[in-house]
């Protein structure tokens, strides 16, 4: 037949899935956590850990034997949030283009008000399964954070936080770099105009070393 786009086999799919079992099971643990400060200890380890051992790693394979850890800022709990989502807002759809998922379709689902820090929109995926993602691109310009910005919430892929009863838990010092960050291969969901601030964001992951 012709006209029919040419299909190939999803061969990492099972290597991919246990990537996902475990960007989600070292959330849990965040999650269980008393303190805060501790979770963010044991998601560092586990982050670093997945990004230099797992074969789904976003790090080119040749960077990984190399790799040590991503630099991260000290933990500060004034920037961890347990805030409603704020519902009174106009609707709104982005559609991201993303090397791996196709396009990639978002729903406003409300904003989030980070005191000292400002706005940001709250995403529904709205496509099968669904899920929260939360972005966020600071003010700072001198390279140490991602430009195109930094993941706080991306449930689908397991980066849960946690929060209930229309409340989420919004802990900025968890905010880590999106694949692309250390791979230009990668074409990643950046952050909206929603969700930038117009304040520095020195908290978690901080720009990777050089990705040549």
């Amino acid at each position: 037949m012709t006209g029919l786009p040419a299909v190939r086999l999803r061969s990492n799919a099972t290597s991919l899935l246990d990537w996902r079992r475990q960007v989600a099971a070292l959330y849990a643990r965040v999650r269980a956590c008393a303190d805060p400060a501790d979770g963010h200890r044991i998601w560092q380890s586990g982050r670093n850990h997945l990004l230099r051992t797992h074969p789904e790693s976003p790090l080119p394979p040749a960077r990984r034997a190399s790799f040590s850890a991503v630099p991260v800022a000290d933990y500060d709990p004034s920037l961890r949030f347990v805030v409603p989502v704020d519902r009174n807002v106009a609707p709104a759809r982005v559609e991201m283009a993303t090397g791996t998922d196709g396009v990639v379709p978002l729903e406003r689902a409300g904003v989030v008000h980070l005191a000292g820090v400002g706005d940001l929109d709250v995403w529904w995926l709205a496509s099968y399964g669904g899920g929260i993602f939360l972005p966020v691109r600071d003010s700072r310009g001198d390279g140490a954070t991602y430009p195109g910005g930094r993941y706080v919430l991306d449930t689908v892929k397991g980066a849960d936080l946690g929060g209930d009863d229309g409340y989420l838990v919004v802990d900025l010092n968890f905010a880590y770099n999106p694949s692309c960050a250390y791979d230009p291969a990668w074409a990643c969901p950046l952050a909206p105009p929603g969700n930038t601030v117009g304040v520095p964001v020195n908290a978690g992951e901080l720009m990777p070393l050089s990705r040549g």
